[in-house]
């Protein structure tokens, strides 16, 4: 649980005159309160009052692990039979009735908004609270970042496995599924997104699919992977070599090492996110690759895996200490060639420093 931050938000709402904050976004409740769920189909809420104890919403099957995570305040839960909207009302209407209720604006269905307006129709819901999460998440804490130092270590081990399955006839999936196994063994239960695992021309999806492609002699093999631990998560990309890789994919992967090393030495406070994005696609561009970049350099990182910044040119967000997000170009031929490097890193009073170590000059396995 994230009391500081609470008491920011609401110092915030109190600025605003806002009595209540719905938020329904699962990361940002785990941000919030600690407790991390998908409720999938179900309603799962946070309410922050300006001048009441804030309280957790949650289905009746998770009211339990609810209370034993560190969140100190109520939880109240519902029944499948039961209206989840009813009895959130009720909850609210105890305290009287809320004239400005800030919702996330970002993550709110209509279909949701509308029933909040049934049930509160004299209310004033235009507050978008989504802008004030992103900036309270921006400057990570000094435990927050050693969570992601943890984090990105069993990314680290993650690799390491990945990297030792390789061999010719593996398949995308056995070698996905080799480390997801290993790293369960170890006591890592949860992966902060879907593993890519992809080899060959197959890398040149930025956000392919793996599957029963098999790797073959001379082919370049790219991971992209990360854990949640302790409710942070990890982002890790490295491309390597299956056995010795041609010129011309030599040729890329210098290229794409030349601009993820020049962005990273170039992180400190006072540079912008789009100057950061602008130094690597430089460098990429430079080599006449500039077409087969197409995504942006980064993005923030914390209790979820993609979170607020974008580091996008023209982006003219000044990079402050304590911020963290990832720094991962690369170059993607159609039919030919992926190679992506990416580390996740915090910043420092005169630099950065990445959450992960795996070496990035060109591995080649044998």
């Amino acid at each position: 649980m994230n009391q500081e931050k609470i008491n920011e938000l609401k110092k915030w709402m109190a600025s605003e005159n806002i009595d209540l904050t719905y938020i329904s976004d699962p990361g940002h409740i785990a941000y919030f309160s600690g407790y991390k769920s998908d409720p999938h189909e179900r309603v799962l809420a946070l309410f922050i009052s300006l001048n009441h104890d804030p309280f957790l919403f949650t289905p009746a099957l998770e009211v339990e692990d609810a209370e034993k995570s560190s969140w100190i305040y109520p939880v109240y839960g519902y029944l499948d039979s039961e209206n989840p909207w009813e009895k959130i009302a009720q909850l609210i209407k105890q305290n009287g009735l809320p004239n400005k209720i800030a919702t996330e604006k970002d993550a709110l269905s209509v279909a949701r908004f509308d029933i909040l307006n049934h049930y509160f129709p004299a209310c004033d819901f235009s507050p978008n609270v989504t802008p004030k999460i992103e900036k309270l998440q921006l400057l990570k804490t000094p435990d927050e970042i050693s969570k992601l130092m943890d984090a990105g270590s069993w990314a680290d081990v993650a690799l390491e496995i990945g990297f030792k399955a390789i061999k010719e006839g593996a398949k995308e999936q056995e070698i996905l599924a080799e480390i997801e196994y290993q790293l369960k063994r170890q006591g890592i239960s949860q992966m902060s997104f879907d593993t890519l695992v992809l080899t060959g021309k197959n890398a040149a999806s930025p956000h392919g699919n793996p599957g029963s492609t098999a790797v073959a002699k001379h082919d370049l093999v790219l991971f992209d992977l990360g854990v949640v631990y302790n409710g942070y998560c990890s982002d890790v990309t490295r491309t390597v070599a299956y056995k010795q890789p041609s010129d011309f994919q030599n040729e890329i992967y210098s290229i794409v090492l030349e601009a993820q090393l020049k962005a990273m030495d170039a992180v400190k406070p006072g540079i912008t996110a789009g100057e950061l994005d602008e130094i690597a696609r430089g460098v990429i561009s430079g080599y006449g690759y500039g077409e087969y970049f197409n995504h942006r350099l980064g993005h923030g990182i914390g209790t979820t895996v993609h979170e607020f910044p974008s580091l996008v040119t023209g982006n003219d967000l000044v990079i402050e200490e304590g911020m963290c997000f990832s720094i991962e170009p690369g170059i993607y031929i159609p039919e030919k060639v992926g190679v992506r490097i990416e580390d996740c890193l915090h910043v420092t009073k005169n630099g950065c420093e990445a959450f992960t170590k795996t070496p990035k000059e060109l591995t080649i396995i044998d």
